[in-house]
């Protein structure tokens, strides 16, 4: 067994040394790592194709609609042809993670714990090799090293959402977190443990922290600024982050800082639904967004709208459930962002017209949104309102509805759950909702469209973390199982 495990871990170094397709040079022909990281633009060749690897990593299916499907934004379309026309079943590549019933040997998350480890491989072998570079200036070097640290802490932070309980599940955090790895594999094999969850954020803040110090004001690669990671970006990650950590005094400063200097607004009310109909083009006050690889003839291939398309004649598998859409007011300019159609739909043997809600937040070639200045109002109000300044936290929530033309509020006796309910309307399928339920200690009730066996479920629940696939924790002895799995 032991010699199995060697051979599989030397196939794994090698697939890793390759450092997967952004290597490729031509049909046949692959760059060694030693050859590929000795110059500059190798470096930074590496570095485009590792933002590849994240979208396609946050993009995909798994990862894109988890937290919404989860926590009750989305259900599914019925089949729109053949023998099961109109049958209603989950998503294939989530079946087993919808029903919260996930299985450590054939997890619908295999690729995504192992994309994530990828990843943070390659940010290693970058950051590794990137000192040495004699062709590249000591501000490119840092700013190359602040990309690759943020994305190791981002892949980490993922990592930590999936497969570890949120910090408070024990009064100091000290359950199980993830794996943190600062070297690549070609350093050495080594079977290292899971740190606890308030180690894993101590490092990932000591990361974006680092990042955050070393870059400079200029874009070392080709494409627009919000497709990659920047100052202001990584700021917000890591406002994030300690919203996550409940650490509420560096939460509201971080966030304070992206909203008062990263020189990006919030959309006006005006243009609010003409910028997230737009082709191409996320809306102006995205602070990242994965963007969607295109070919040598400008032609997109997979994007959001995937999961979530609709026109005439197609319409994608998710759609927003009753229990999103009617949470928001008549007048909330936000309900226009859904389109409904009627879908045929057996109900009770019968084909049947039933109305269903598409999101126009994601058509055309929509890119993965991972952050919004939206965002950062309502990470500032949240942390307000835990610092015992009630009134900017709601000043910062009537900013946002007042954007939507939603009511403003009045009273700040409800304003835990009013942010909360704020959050889940303006920030939906955008990967927060059940993550920010279990981080508030609370539990899932999905009523409209469940298919499942467990629609709800309170807090707390060995289910809210997905098992570690069972390839990974056969490759090493230390690595700890997730209980319950």
């Amino acid at each position: 067994m032991k010699y199995l495990k060697y051979i599989t871990i030397a196939i794994l170094i090698f697939s890793s040394q390759s450092c997967s397709d952004f290597l490729e040079q031509e049909p046949g022909t692959q760059t060694s790592i030693d050859e590929l990281l000795q110059t500059k633009q190798g470096v930074l060749t590496a570095l485009k194709g590792l933002y590849r690897d994240i979208e396609a990593n946050v993009r995909g299916e798994r990862f894109a609609v988890y937290s919404d499907l989860q926590g009750g934004n989305i259900k599914f379309t019925p089949t729109s042809s053949g023998s099961s026309k109109g049958v209603i079943t989950p998503a294939t590549n989530i079946e087993e993670v919808y029903a919260f019933e996930d299985l450590a040997e054939t997890s619908n998350f295999q690729s995504f714990y192992d994309g994530n480890y990828r990843i943070i491989n390659q940010a290693n072998l970058i950051l590794e090799y990137t000192p040495a570079l004699t062709d590249a200036t000591d501000a490119e070097k840092n700013q190359i090293k602040a990309e690759a640290l943020t994305i190791r802490a981002y892949a980490h932070f993922l990592l930590s959402l999936v497969y570890s309980q949120n910090y408070g599940y024990t009064a100091d955090a000290s359950h199980l977190g993830i794996v943190y790895s600062t070297e690549s594999i070609k350093a050495g094999i080594k079977y290292p443990a899971r740190k606890t969850v308030a180690e894993t954020y101590s490092l990932i803040v000591t990361d974006l922290k680092t990042a955050i110090d070393n870059y400079s004001d200029s874009q070392l690669m080709d494409g627009p600024s919000y497709s990659y990671f920047n100052k202001n970006n990584s700021k917000a990650l890591l406002a994030r982050v300690y919203l996550y950590q409940k650490d509420w005094t560096n939460a509201y400063e971080m966030a304070n800082d992206v909203i008062t200097n990263s020189g990006v607004s919030l959309v006006s009310s005006s243009n609010y639904l003409s910028q997230w109909a737009q082709p191409d083009l996320p809306v102006s006050e995205v602070l990242l967004e994965f963007s969607i690889p295109k070919d040598s003839e400008g032609l997109a291939g997979s994007s959001m709208a995937t999961y979530f398309g609709y026109n005439s004649t197609t319409y994608a598998k998710y759609v927003a459930s009753d229990d999103l859409t009617n949470l928001y007011e008549n007048n909330d300019i936000r309900k226009q962002l859904f389109t409904t159609a009627s879908l045929s739909t057996l109900v009770n043997g019968v084909l049947t017209g039933v109305n269903f809600n598409f999101t126009k937040k994601f058509q055309d070639n929509a890119g993965y949104v991972a952050f919004r200045l939206s965002e950062m109002y309502l990470v500032r109000a949240e942390a307000a309102l835990e610092t015992n300044k009630p009134d900017l936290a709601m000043a910062d929530i009537n900013t946002i509805r007042a954007r939507a033309n939603a009511s403003l509020l009045t009273t700040t006796l409800n304003l835990k759950e009013d942010i909360l309910s704020e959050r889940r309307k303006e920030l939906c399928f955008e990967g927060h909702l059940f993550f920010d339920l279990t981080r508030n200690q609370k539990g899932v009730s999905r009523n409209d469209g469940c298919i499942s066996n467990n629609c709800s479920i309170t807090y707390p629940s060995l289910k809210f973390v997905l098992p570690i696939p069972t390839y990974n924790i056969n490759l090493n002895e230390n690595l700890q199982q997730n209980e319950s799995y």
